[in-house]
């Protein structure tokens, strides 16, 4: 048998490291035993997935040197490897399961559905589908699908007894089926969900080994449950642990810098975050820190992992980081790495036509460029309010925050217009908001040309800088309280639409 395993991103973002990291492990455990490594990318939420963050995804593991054997951009002997030319296969698996017994068609309405949650909920049960078109007919399910009204597919789930499995890394796990919901698998508009695709292709594409997240234990028996109603036999699980914030909650953008792409802007080495990231789960048998992803591969065992979870600590990455500057780089290595960063004329010729008009001298150039070679600029607080009021100060960089995860272009006319809908839909004046954002990104109220200026330095070191402006707002007493968080959250969805979590 050759071991395969996968790694499926969903391509609705920036590439996150809890992407990288689950892609380490699973290229480790691959590459210690002679296997291969799939990428499949999972973009059945057609609404939110896009081929630019298909391309970043790609882009950012192989700047991580994180490669694999198949996927969309290599092919292979299981293609296609995207969810979303796949859906013959779904399809038909669909009907297997239906014929099987192990699925039904569901009719019930948002508003039924929620009002069956609301009420669980009021009685402390588990929020869960009651089953109730179960009950229905052919006859009935005949009538509805031809009358066109909307209807999903569910899994059916047994109403007692246990679920047990074995996890490679946990040992026997065990969970009651009446905990376990009736799993929508394929929804109204044809598109199957993760949890039907995913077993799916893990099957077609014959995966052996499916290592992912700790998230999905409790979802496990409804993909042992999938296997069954296919009469397929299921592949060896593994969840590992996931990554978490200094405060102990999952790692997540609020907290930490989570795309991969804010460090390769940031100027970390790949070696460096690959090897911190190996050392989230994984301790070497000689217990070295410094170590490449070959050197973890031919080492590797799963049982090796801790169950603990990781604490990603940018102070720690950063010290890692440095540590590959001076001892495995030599300074021809450092020097030409920096040039590749941003020192190469292709960046710096982007930064002169802004910076010209303010030049008396060739040393005036490097104080108004250097933020845009900075992590995060240093400033005084109370810069941050410019000429608004500190509470407007703190809404309107949430509200940038929120609009900028929906950019769908990031260049200089697309912020431009950006800021110009915050400013109409405040009713202020753009000069009005501007000085919050110039302190922000810059550290300074008076820069390079902002709209520019946020344009070359990229979606991720802005959208951290933003978020660290708010938190030095908060700390001072100046941002948002949770009460006035919360009315923005609805005041935001009424005038600008659905946030992007």
């Amino acid at each position: 048998m050759t071991v395969r395993t996968r790694i499926a991103p969903s391509p609705t973002g920036s590439p996150h490291v809890g992407t990288a990291y689950m892609a380490l492990f699973n290229l480790a455990f691959a590459r210690k035993y002679g296997g291969e490594m799939i990428l499949r990318i999972e973009d059945t939420d057609q609404s939110r997935s896009s081929q630019a963050s298909e391309d970043a995804i790609l882009s950012s593991l192989k700047w991580l040197g994180l490669d694999w054997d198949e996927g969309p951009d290599c092919g292979g002997d299981f293609g296609p490897y995207r969810q979303s030319e796949r859906l013959a296969f779904y399809k038909e698996a669909i009907q297997k399961l239906v014929d099987a017994g192990y699925a039904y068609p569901c009719f019930c309405t948002p508003e039924r559905l929620n009002e069956l949650r609301k009420k669980q909920i009021e009685n402390k049960e588990t929020p869960r589908y009651d089953g109730h078109c179960l009950s229905l007919s052919r006859e009935e399910i005949e009538q509805k699908m031809k009358a066109g009204e909307k209807y999903v597919y569910r899994l059916k789930i047994p109403d007692e007894g246990v679920c047990e499995f074995e996890d490679e890394l946990r040992g026997k796990v065990s969970i009651e089926w009446s905990q376990v919901d009736h799993q929508i698998i394929q929804k109204s508009d044809g598109y199957p969900t993760y949890h039907l695709a995913s077993v799916v292709d893990d099957y077609l594409m014959k995966i052996t080994h499916v290592i992912r997240g700790e998230e999905w234990i409790n979802s496990t028996p409804k993909h042992i449950l999938l296997y069954q109603g296919f009469g397929w036999k299921p592949p060896s699980f593994a969840h590992l642990p996931l990554l978490r914030n200094p405060d102990k909650s999952k790692l997540s953008k609020r907290k930490n810098p989570t795309s991969i792409d804010y460090y390769k802007d940031a100027g970390f080495v790949p070696e460096a975050v690959v090897n911190y990231l190996g050392m989230m789960g994984y301790t070497l048998p000689d217990q070295r820190e410094i170590f490449t992803v070959q050197e973890m591969s031919s080492t590797f065992e799963i049982k090796r992992m801790s169950l603990g979870g990781p604490i990603f600590d940018i102070a720690k990455l950063k010290w890692l980081n440095g540590r590959y500057l001076r001892e495995k780089l030599t300074r021809e290595d450092v020097l030409r790495r920096m040039i590749e960063w941003k020192a190469n004329p292709q960046f710096l010729d982007k930064i002169l036509p802004l910076a010209l008009p303010r030049l008396e001298t060739f040393s005036d150039f490097f104080p108004l460029a250097q933020f845009l070679l900075n992590d995060v600029p240093n400033y005084e607080v109370d810069l941050l309010a410019g000429r608004l009021e500190t509470g407007m100060a703190a809404k309107v960089l949430k509200i940038a925050e929120w609009e900028l995860e929906k950019m769908p272009a990031w260049n200089r006319e697309g912020l431009s217009s950006l800021f110009q809908k915050i400013a109409d839909t405040e009713e202020l004046k753009l000069k009005q908001i501007l000085p919050p954002f110039f302190v922000a990104v810059s550290g300074s109220t008076v820069s390079l040309p902002l709209f520019d200026s946020l344009a070359l330095l990229g979606p991720d070191l802005v959208r951290t800088r933003i978020r660290i402006a708010l938190e030095k707002l908060s700390v001072s007493g100046a941002g948002l309280s949770k009460k006035g968080l919360k009315k923005l959250e609805k005041e935001y969805a009424q005038k600008y639409g659905n946030r992007i979590d």
